[in-house]
């Protein structure tokens, strides 16, 4: 608790700190002439040589405080003092010892020559001095600091000197040593802080008791962070990080605007500059319409393409909210662009094809979809009439209208599908596929990726709510593995492989290695500065917990039916030549679908999905829940 005397001290008016500083001065200065006096003549009172040289103590007195008010000394905020303050009172001392030389000669005054030398070190020692104890003062009883964080800084460049200069001045931080993958800087020392190689830090980490690491890399590519990540994934000590260099640049942050390290660092994958040939050339001056714009992956489609000067952009969603929100914001960031939200839903044609007309949609991106395997499970029927009528809808309304391009937004859960939202997507596809077959004036094509890390479905939002409330972490099994990759990467992909469309293309996006979501698990945990509790840790902060397999969810996702799949002009971007079921066929299994759901029959809609998507193979059996309650009913 704060003694109250020391806050009114430090809350008085800056007017009255500065004549404190300056009564400060006036004592210690006189302080330093005594003190010389002492050391040179090894006496606590040298007379007579006090006596004859008083005329000193007056000096100082009359002259000190005029030559640091001219060096602007007492201009400076004690608490922030640094190197530049030192100085400051370096050049004043050594201007009032020469002036004790030059006294000497003008009124010819006998003066010991080594004494106005020892002044200087002892008024250096002493102004300094005072000023330091000011701000450690303000430190320890304004700030309430009262032991500082040990920290260690990975990165000895510019922003990691200005990182630790900056925290030195806080106290927040003592920053203990630096790291750098630089050999030529190791065993040196930064402002007297060593560098130390990489293969150090486990033992720095083990043996100094180090609190959090401050990655100063605002320049290292997302594969070097990841390397950095992964060494210290294995030990429970908080990671924070220093802005990327383009947010510094653009004064968007500071270099001590520390974060915490985002899970998408943790993937490492490096950007591919986009063709910004292909961003615009379905977007620039033409009409561009988003079904599902307020989910995850339309929000962002809506952000990239209002960049590229749409002639206008229609937003369409069925959630009254998401549509207003990113309305909102798209509105606020990019005034000169007409943007007009919509509310409908997809599985209305009528809807469709008057939004369609009426803007004159040249290119149209569906992604709306319910994407909630477990959901879509306990309610089947309405998962396939929205994912699938809604795609027929949109398929139907862009030939009726016949806009020019037209692409489906797909998950590699369509893929040998085992559950019904992976089989009411590859049934999407193969509507797609049908359509574009029949057709040269619209340009259907799909685009199938993993999963997008922060979207509503995610296990990282899920997995850092759990971390905010001290756990358990809950994985459904040890050996889920998953495919990931950011919104803005995926909805980057999706713009560009729809400009290298033909007509019936299944794109699919380079989505990396898999990740264990355990270990996705172990390093969010770690990375917060906490341990995982198990047999080998029982001390430990955070349980993760395995809950099992929920409905219809696989170990394992693909992102390829066959193998015949061949390159784009795109690094990222892949081209695959999958099969679909024939026209015939597919229309009339399609009738009988419109039937079961006409009945809302959950049975009869799940052994339809199965035929019309042959790879469909169910991993449990159906869960719906109406079905479910139905039988248990007397």
């Amino acid at each position: 608790m704060h003694n109250s005397f020391f806050d009114r001290l430090l809350n008085i008016p800056r007017a009255y700190k500065l004549v404190a500083i300056l009564l400060a001065d006036l004592l210690v200065l006189p302080l330093a002439v005594y003190s010389a006096h002492v050391l040179r003549f090894a006496d606590f009172w040298p007379e007579p040589y006090i006596s004859n040289n008083a005329w000193m103590f007056y000096w100082v007195l009359l002259a000190g405080p005029i030559i640091f008010a001219l060096l602007g000394l007492y201009r400076a905020v004690v608490r922030y003092m640094g190197w530049h303050a030192l100085s400051t009172v370096l050049l004043g001392s050594l201007m009032l010892s020469a002036s004790f030389y030059i006294v000497s000669v003008l009124f010819v005054i006998a003066l010991p020559r080594s004494l106005p030398i020892i002044f200087f070190l002892l008024s250096v020692l002493y102004v300094a001095g005072t000023r330091a104890f000011f701000r450690q003062y303000y430190r320890r009883y304004m700030v309430g600091i009262t032991e500082s964080k040990k920290a260690i800084v990975y990165g000895a460049g510019s922003a990691g000197v200005q990182l630790m200069q900056a925290l030195n001045v806080t106290g927040l931080y003592k920053i203990v040593v630096f790291v750098d993958d630089d050999a030529r800087k190791w065993k040196t020392t930064i402002r007297g802080v060593s560098v130390k190689s990489p293969q150090e830090l486990p033992h720095l980490l083990r043996n100094k008791s180090i609190d959090e690491v401050l990655l100063a890399m605002p320049s290292a590519s997302a594969s070097q962070r990841k390397r950095v990540l992964d060494q210290l994934a294995d030990y429970p000590v908080l990671v924070q990080t220093v802005p990327a260099m383009t947010d510094i640049l653009t004064g968007k942050a500071q270099v001590t605007t520390l974060r915490e390290v985002e899970i998408e660092e943790l993937l490492g994958r490096d950007a591919v500059p986009p063709l910004d040939g292909l961003l615009r050339q379905n977007i620039h001056q033409h009409s561009v319409m988003v079904t599902g714009a307020g989910g995850s992956i339309g929000s962002e489609l809506c952000r990239q393409i209002a960049t590229h000067q749409p002639s206008c952009l229609v937003l369409l969603d069925m959630s009254e909210y998401a549509l207003y929100a990113i309305h909102q914001e798209l509105s606020a960031e990019f005034p000169q662009v007409f943007i007009y939200p919509v509310l409908g839903s997809v599985v209305d044609s009528v809807r469709l094809q008057e939004v369609m007309r009426q803007f004159a949609v040249h290119t149209l991106y569906h992604a709306a979809a319910y994407k909630h395997v477990p959901l879509v499970e306990h309610n089947i029927v309405e998962g396939v009439r929205n994912n699938v009528l809604g795609s027929l809808a949109v398929v139907q309304s862009a030939l009726a209208i016949g806009i020019k391009h037209c692409v489906l937004i797909s998950t590699d859960k369509a893929v040998r599908p085992t559950n019904v939202m992976g089989a009411t997507k590859r049934l999407a596809e193969q509507l797609f596929q049908d359509a574009a077959s029949q057709t040269q004036v619209t340009c259907f094509s799909m685009v199938r990726f993993g999963n997008v890390l922060g979207s509503s479905g995610s296990v990282v939002p899920v997995f850092r709510e759990q971390l905010a409330n001290g756990g358990p972490v809950t994985v459904t099994h040890p050996e889920i593995t998953r495919y990931f990759m950011t919104i803005p990467e995926a909805a980057s992909l999706v713009i560009q492989a729809g400009a290298m469309a033909q007509g019936g293309d299944v794109f699919v996006l380079d989505m990396g290695e898999p990740v264990k979501i355990v270990d996705l698990a172990k390093r969010m945990i770690h990375l917060s500065g906490l341990e995982v509790r198990d047999a080998l840790h029982p001390d430990g902060d955070i349980d993760i917990q395995f809950t099992g397999l929920r409905p219809g969810e696989k170990l394992y996702e693909e992102l390829l039916i066959g193998d015949n799949v061949v390159g784009t002009d795109h690094p990222k971007i892949m081209r695959a030549n999958e099969s679909c079921l024939p026209t015939e066929q597919l229309m009339a299994l399609f009738g009988q679908l419109e039937a079961a759901l006409e009945e809302r029959s959950p049975l009869k809609v799940r052994e339809l999905m199965m035929q019309l998507v042959p790879e469909f193979n169910p991993s449990s059996e159906c869960v719906d829940w109406l079905h479910l309650t139905s039988e248990a009913s007397p």
